[in-house]
């Protein structure tokens, strides 16, 4: 097993949710507080030992690479004649955080086609999957816990969380699964948004992924599935049946951040602003003087 060095993270969706604001700007790029979505997945990943970071990006996605790119002349004159040396110190950071990689999407719908874009810089060799419109905070991260069961167990990983509506199942690939160790499950198959009523278990199987590069040849091999999309789960489901074994890790003290839909979003913006260290007093303060 190779160490798990890279770590692509799929953000070439239109956000048609949030338009019109997704109209121009990507929805990787919605900020929670001061920070965008995406570099609370790129932090996770750093977190967790990842020195690569491969964007698989698509149209008015310029925005992605800019915010990691290093810092422009004409805003570190502007932070420098502020004095906001604590501001110039943070933003350098962002591009330092990692060696970050850009790959254009090409090809049909679905969430296996960014993986399969990255094929050419994955090369040979196990790497991580990343949602770049959501993410699960975790201690320590959900890639890392996600690591060490990889280390020690092999095979593809999948990150998984308790779901705790019914109604909500159908929102998710859910996992069929008999314990291994811990937190540690043995996936038996993946049911794709099931209906409520016939899913195996309320075990998502979502978010991360540890995927061997067999991955690339089994996308190449699947046929569209639902709606005519490349679905990643298909995929890791031929390798499975080819012998590949697949486990779920329930992360341990995670919570799921689905910053992909309106409600959600709104949601993690209250969640984490109530526990920013510049605005959490005076935004509780706010909240609890409405009339709701």
């Amino acid at each position: 097993m190779n160490k798990i060095r890279k770590a692509v993270i799929p953000a070439a969706g239109f956000g048609t949710r949030f338009l019109p604001q997704t109209k121009a700007m990507p929805k990787e790029m919605l900020p929670i507080v001061d920070k965008p979505v995406i570099q609370y997945v790129v932090e996770e990943a750093v977190a967790s030992g990842i020195e690569d970071i491969v964007i698989v990006t698509g149209a008015l996605k310029r925005a992605i690479e800019d915010h990691f790119d290093t810092i422009n002349a004409e805003l570190l004159r502007n932070l420098e004649n502020g004095g906001k040396h604590e501001l110039i110190e943070e933003v350098k950071k962002i591009s330092e955080m990692a060696n970050f990689i850009y790959v254009r999407q090409k090809g049909p719908y679905g969430n296996g086609t960014p993986i399969l874009a990255a094929e050419p810089i994955i090369e040979n060799e196990s790497f991580a999957v990343l949602w770049g419109d959501e993410f699960i905070y975790a201690k320590p991260p959900r890639l890392a816990q996600m690591i060490k069961v990889y280390e020690k167990y092999g095979g593809i990983v999948i990150s998984g969380v308790r779901i705790e509506k019914k109604e909500d199942l159908k929102r998710y690939g859910i996992a069929d699964i008999e314990k291994v160790a811990g937190r540690v499950y043995k996936i038996k198959s993946i049911v794709e948004k099931p209906d409520p009523s016939l899913a195996p278990s309320n075990l998502a199987t979502h978010g991360g992924y540890i995927l061997p590069p067999e991955i690339f040849k089994a996308l190449r091999t699947i046929k569209p599935g639902k709606s005519g999309e490349i679905w990643l789960v298909d995929a890791i489901n031929l390798l499975k049946e080819q012998g590949m074994p697949v486990y779920a890790v329930e992360i341990e003290n995670g919570k799921y951040y689905d910053t992909g839909n309106k409600i959600e979003y709104m949601k993690t913006v209250v969640e984490l602003a109530l526990e920013h260290k510049d605005i959490n007093g005076e935004f509780r303060r706010f909240l609890k003087d409405l009339k709701l």
